[in-house]
């Protein structure tokens, strides 16, 4: 049985891929695809939904993305966010004009709860809940059969619907965690718009995946890229499941780990660990070092640790013999963050846009492509891996490559890892939960600073740590400040070239979580 499917069509806007995550909470599977997808293709992809994502564009523009109305007559429900819901309008003959007032952030939506969108969402006594904006342009007239069914003070059509057509939009963000009934009104639109059950469940996926691999790969031999990681564990322990022994790990320790993470992955994986595979373990710190000398550009970096990493891999296949498959842990936002359609390249992943033109393998095979940071544990546990490992805060692919900012060497690497290590073991010692992620940068920043009665000339260290739920949106952590000063102090007493430490307070977006 083939399951649910709701596609997004990306028209450039960063909230994308948690439109798709949001659907998918709602135990809707939901993928992303580029505006310029075909009228067939979609007819083909058949889905229960469409949900149109904003953009930066104005609709009114000639070089704006868009859809001729034939995509109205496919009988599918529409969900139209922000541009979304302007394109719905201007192409259905309703106006779009330039906003009198833009609206950003935090804004009080009076919404209509007779309309089948707003069911079961809590209200103030006005009807008021609050939803997030971010608009230079405004329905200023719905097309027929339309009607508002949200507005605020500076905004008349804040929401509107034609629900004979099943076509709804919202100029606000439901998606985003600010908009506080965001969630309901998604799920209102799948369920009750869109006549969705709700049959993408991660067990079934576990299963599923599994017989896929084994009837892909047959008696085929493969290598998969080991880092030790949440997504390259579970990847690996699918494989194992899949195709046992024909499966060879490969862990590359590019010498850009956190401090002893190199022999904490081999006594998880290695042969005296949990799990029954060939576990290969490549010491290739001084290689990697080499090739990054003088770098200093954060793509470049990414592109070069990438490009190695595939190399490292087919000497290693060359070693035991014909490999028909290599076997990576590339989730959903590492995917679309390269760049899908016609929105921006946030940063090139080593597994996807860092990728060299020329790979010595039959076929790569990601089989967790499509899912999100949280589907990945949640495949962790289905498929028995530990809490401990499943629950590990995320680590980039390129490592302490991007946590270093500009020339990576191995003096650089010494201090940030010696610094992330205090950092994370006072967070430990003072029983701090919840966090997202946290960890130690080294700045490329020099000051003066006075130690002893001698001056110094040293590095500059910034912790960052963000509550997050899904790594798409974050918040700084509001980390006590005793465990920051006692970082602080540990950091300048032990790690020799360090004579500062900073926290870093910016939220994502509109930074990053990484630094690079």
């Amino acid at each position: 049985m083939e399951k649910e499917l709701v596609i997004v069509l990306d028209f450039g806007g960063q909230y994308n891929q948690l439109i798709a995550r949001r659907v998918r909470e709602c135990n809707v599977y939901c993928e992303v695809k580029p505006y310029t997808i075909t009228l067939d293709e979609i007819k083909k992809l058949n889905p229960k939904g469409i949900i149109f994502t904003g953009g930066p564009n104005s609709v009114y523009d000639e070089e704006s993305p868009r859809y001729g109305s034939e995509i109205y007559d496919l009988g599918i429900p529409i969900l139209g966010i922000c541009y979304g819901s302007q394109l719905m309008a201007y192409s259905l003959g309703g106006s779009v004009k330039t906003a009198p007032v833009s609206e950003y952030g935090h804004t009080e939506v009076v919404v209509d709860k007779n309309s089948v969108l707003f069911k079961d969402v809590e209200v103030d006594d006005k009807s008021q809940t609050i939803c997030w904006m971010s608009h230079t342009d405004y329905i200023a007239q719905v097309p027929d059969g339309f009607k508002s069914i949200a507005n605020t003070p500076n905004c008349p059509v804040a929401a509107m619907e034609n629900p004979d057509k099943k076509f709804y939009a919202t100029q606000f963000h439901p998606e985003v965690m600010h908009t506080k009934e965001g969630i309901k009104m998604l799920r209102n639109f799948v369920y009750d718009v869109c006549g969705c059950k709700g049959d993408w469940k991660m067990d079934s996926f576990v299963e599923s995946t599994i017989e896929q691999l084994r009837k892909k790969i047959g008696d085929g031999k493969v290598l998969c890229a080991l880092s030790g990681g949440v997504d390259s564990s579970v990847a690996a322990v699918l494989l194992s499941k899949a195709i046992g022994k024909q499966l060879t790990c490969v862990f590359v320790d590019h010498g850009l780990l956190r401090k002893n993470e190199g022999d904490e992955v081999e006594e998880v994986f290695g042969p005296n660990g949990h799990y029954e595979l060939n576990f290969i373990r490549v010491n290739a710190q001084e290689r990697y070092y080499k090739k990054l000398a003088g770098v200093t550009e954060p793509e470049q970096k990414r592109k070069i640790i990438g490009e190695e990493f595939i190399r490292v891999f087919e000497e290693e296949a060359k070693k035991i013999g014909k490999v028909d498959f290599l076997v990576q842990g590339t989730i959903y936002p590492d995917v679309i963050e390269s760049g899908l359609g016609k929105s921006a390249v946030i940063k090139s992943h080593h597994n996807v846009g860092g990728l060299p033109s020329v790979v010595d393998f039959k076929e790569i095979v990601e089989p967790l492509r499509m899912l999100f940071k949280d589907e990945v544990r949640k495949a962790g546990r289905e498929l028995g891996i530990p809490d401990y490992l499943v629950d590990r805060q995320p680590f980039p692919g390129p490592g302490l490559g991007i946590r270093i900012i500009g020339e990576v060497t191995a003096e650089k690497v010494k201090m940030v890892q010696e610094a992330d290590y205090i950092y994370r073991e006072e967070i430990a010692k003072a029983g701090i939960k919840g966090l997202g992620q946290y960890f130690a940068a080294l700045t490329n920043m020099r000051s003066v600073g006075v130690m002893g009665d001698g001056r110094t000339y040293d590095y500059a260290i910034a912790l960052r740590a963000v509550n997050t739920t899904d790594f798409m949106t974050a918040d700084c952590s509001e980390i006590p400040f005793e465990v920051l000063q006692k970082v602080m102090t540990r950091i300048i007493n032990e790690v020799k070239g360090v004579n500062r430490v900073m926290y870093d307070l910016t939220s994502k977006p509109p930074g990053t979580i990484e630094f690079e």
